[in-house]
This record gives structure tokens, C-alpha cells and sequence, in this order.
């Protein structure tokens, strides 16, 4: 009987838990998972890894759970430089009065490369590794994401006024769909288009997005349903909600990305789930603008894909996933009444597999298994905070910080090695934060 040699393979992470989404509900104590290029080609306990693969790194994290990469699945990245710029105010006299006026001042190639570099770092740093973006200058935010070696949805503006991306409506479109032909075969960075809400955008260019998403098979990633007062200026202007609008225009379907939802009838989450609707929730944002709340008990009941994102830096003021999937969690079963709804395992899926979902990425990322991209994260629960380990997913859940995240790899590259950013330059960065600190003060004081 002749011994098979080991197969070779170019990392071996060995965790003290291993938890793969799929199957739900299911963590695996003293495993392995062994990579080759971008994949994943193997989950196993780590004596049988040891005895069958040859790999030419080895990674041993045995206090740590191994966890799919976090799907941050709504953000305005370029918006961390605006952390902190106007804070305590509600939604339109925050964005008319104080965030529309510095974009106005500022905004361009070079504020929004600096904006998303600041941001990879600060996500990586909490285990996060895929992001759905939604911001103006989409081909320099691609460039950026593409550079790092970072997982991105990048949303393709439109929106009724002119920016300083685009001029006309014709413009928006004319671009949107140049940025979408030169990154269409990347493969970490993909686009979406990213109409900015019923309230911003006409029914003609809502049927040019319809159009052209279906041509092109894109996903729309729009902000919809999140004030009640979004509501009341919709039914005076169309005598229809925006959902219903949307429907007309026919736009609720499995392409949609319907994010923040804080205001839905019954029937509206039974329409989401029928049509296959993904639902983003952001719950800081949301809590933090005093806008409403997401029902996503009611969602994940009626069978809707639901995942968190945590919305821009200036409204939120962290990309903390970890945060924001506790956050979600709680808040959903206060606004549930319903103590054993939106569990902890339930609350990680819509974190990884249902932001994946979200943006048409469930078939590379947003859980652990044979095939899919190695988007991996190690989350080390040996500091106190995290003792004893009754239970791994409630401990990540609801006691883990995004300061316990150790390693994160994506499409199999280190990107953070024992708490150490891999490639990037922070002390230059952090310089070029501080440029635009100053810039943003100078404009805020005429």
C-alpha cells in the first residue's frame, strides 16, 4: 500500500474554531483551512490538513475563530475624511446645511482616492473585506480598491444635479457606463448602479438605471424607504410610497439593493421577499439621524435577504462591522419584542453570506467553503473581554471588538498580518489626513 504524498498548497491556516456559515449554525473546533491562489480548496480538521497538504505557509491561530471576511454591504468610504464634520443634527439639515457644502468645496479625484485609502485600512483593521460603495468618482474609488487588493461593489452615481462628477444626466449615464467597461472583467472590483434616492432622482432616470441594469446585469444600489418624512413628500409628489414608485418603474426585483427600509407596511416586506429584494440595514446611521428603524426581524422572517452595512463615516462615524452587526442584532429585537429573534448566528450570516448575497457575490465570498475566494479573517478571543468561551458565535457577536481581529487575507493575500496592515503606508496616509483636516476646516469657517 503506497502513501500519497502530500498535495501541495500555498496556505494552511489552522484556527481553534472554525466558523463556515454554511452549513447554518455550525462551528468547527480545531480545524484548518487550506488555500490555494485566491481559493479555498479545503476544510478539515487540523490533524487530517496536517497529514494532507504541503503548504508552503503556515498559519496557527489556535485562541482565534476563522470567520468569512465581513461584507460591509452600504458605505460612502470617501466620506471618512467628514468623520466627525457635523454630528446631532437630523438628515436633510446635516446634508443640506453642512455635508453638501464641503463635498461642494471639495470633492474630486484626489479627496476621494485619499478618502477610500483611509478607509481599506481602517476595515481591514476590523476584519471586514468586501465593501458596496456609493459615491461620486467611481473609476478613481475602483483604482483605489483595485490597488489594495480590496473586494468592492462601487456604485455608479446618479443623482438630478449637477457634481463635480457629472454635469447633465446624459453625463452621469454617459460615464457610468465607461467606468462599468473599463473594470468589467476585474476580479475584485465590479460595479453597480447607485441611483441616490426616490427623493434625487426622476422617474425618466429611474427607467434609464432599469434599462441599462438589466442590459448589463448590474444591481441598483439605492437608499429608499429611510425617513417617514421621505414618505410624505413621495405620496404629495406622486400619490404613490416610494416602493410602490419604484415598482411601477420597475425596479423591485432581485436586483435591488434597498437600503436603511426604516419605514415598511407588511405588505411591503411580503413584496421584498417575493421579488427577491435585498435589504441593507444600517442601524447606527439610522439611530444616529433619529431616522426610524429597520424591522429586521420581520424581513428575515418573511424569507427577505437581509445584510448590515454601516454607512458612511460622517453619519455613523466608524466602519466597525463588529459594532454594527451587535447593534443590529439588539435593535432588532427590541423593535421585534422578540428576545429570540435576530440570533447571533442569524445576526453573522448578515454580516458575510447576505451582504455576498446582496451585491451578487454569494457565489465567491460570505462563507467558508471548497471553491469559493479565501476573504478570511482571524478574530483571536484569547483577551479577557472574550473569556470564557461558552459559545463562539454569541462571544463574536456580542462581546468581540474589531481590535481582536488578528490576520485577514482576501482573495488569499495577507492584507493584515498579528494586527499589522500589509502594504500600506500609514504614516503617510495619516499625513494626508491631516491635509484634508485643514482643508475642511478652512471651508467650514466662510
Amino acid at each position: 500500500m503506497t502513501e500519497h504524498a502530500p498535495q501541495p498548497c500555498d496556505l494552511l491556516i489552522e484556527a481553534g474554531w472554525v466558523v463556515p456559515v454554511v452549513p447554518h449554525g455550525v462551528i468547527l473546533p480545531d480545524h484548518a483551512v487550506a488555500v490555494s491562489g485566491s481559493r479555498i480548496v479545503a476544510v478539515l480538521p487540523r490533524a487530517q490538513a496536517r497529514a494532507r497538504f504541503a503548504p508552503a505557509q503556515t498559519v496557527a491561530r489556535p485562541q482565534a475563530a476563522l470567520i468569512p471576511g465581513l461584507v460591509n454591504a452600504h458605505t460612502h468610504n470617501p466620506m471618512t475624511l467628514l468623520r466627525g464634520v457635523a454630528d446631532d443634527l437630523p438628515l436633510m439639515t446635516w446634508l443640506r446645511e453642512h455635508i453638501w457644502p464641503v463635498e461642494g468645496a471639495l470633492v474630486g479625484p484626489e479627496f476621494v482616492a485619499d478618502g477610500v485609502t483611509l478607509a481599506i485600512a481602517e476595515m481591514l483593521r476590523g476584519g471586514t473585506t468586501c465593501a458596496n460603495e456609493n459615491y461620486f468618482f467611481p473609476d478613481v474609488q475602483a483604482a483605489v480598491y483595485s490597488k489594495h487588493g480590496f473586494r468592492a461593489r462601487v456604485g455608479l452615481p446618479v443623482i438630478d444635479f449637477p457634481t463635480a462628477w457629472a454635469a447633465s444626466d446624459d453625463e452621469y449615464f454617459a460615464r457610468a457606463i465607461e467606468v462599468h467597461d473599463t473594470w468589467r472583467d476585474d476580479p475584485l472590483v465590479a460595479m453597480a448602479f447607485a441611483p441616490h434616492a426616490p427623493y434625487s432622482v426622476s422617474d425618466a432616470n429611474f427607467e434609464r438605471v432599469r434599462m441599462l441594469a438589466d442590459q448589463l446585469d448590474l444591481p441598483v444600489h439605492l437608499h429608499t424607504h429611510e425617513t417617514a418624512q421621505e414618505i410624505e413628500d413621495s405620496l404629495k409628489q406622486y400619490g404613490l410610497r416610494p416602493l410602490a414608485r419604484l415598482d411601477r418603474l420597475g425596479l423591485v426585483n432581485d436586483r435591488l439593493i434597498a437600503v436603511h427600509m426604516t419605514q415598511l407596511t407588511d405588505a411591503e416586506i411580503r413584496l421584498c421577499a417575493e421579488r427577491g429584494v435585498s435589504v441593507v440595514h444600517c442601524p447606527e446611521s439610522n439611530l444616529k439621524l433619529a431616522s426610524g428603524f429597520c424591522p429586521a426581524c420581520a424581513l428575515l422572517k418573511a424569507g427577505v435577504n437581509l445584510a448590515i452595512g454601516t454607512d458612511g463615516c460622517a453619519s455613523n462615524n466608524d466602519l466597525d462591522m463588529f459594532g454594527e452587526t451587535r447593534t443590529a442584532a439588539l435593535l432588532g429585537k427590541a423593535v421585534a419584542h422578540d428576545a429570540a429573534g435576530f440570533s447571533a448566528f442569524e445576526a453573522l450570516h448578515a454580516a458575510t453570506l447576505g451582504g455576498a448575497r446582496a451585491l451578487g457575490f454569494e457565489h465567491l465570498i460570505g462563507s467558508i467553503e471548497p471553491g469559493k475566494q479565501a476573504d478570511l479573517v482571524c478574530v483571536d478571543l484569547a483577551p479577557l473581554e472574550t473569556q470564557p468561551l461558552h459559545h463562539i458565535v454569541s462571544q463574536l457577536v456580542y462581546a468581540a471588538g474589531r481590535h481582536q481581529v488578528s490576520d485577514v487575507w482576501i482573495a488569499g493575500q495577507p492584507k493584515l498580518r498579528q494586527r499589522e496592515l500589509v502594504d500600506m503606508d500609514t504614516e503617510a496616509l495619516l499625513a494626508k489626513v491631516g491635509h484634508w483636516q485643514a482643508r475642511i476646516a478652512q471651508v467650514r469657517a466662510h
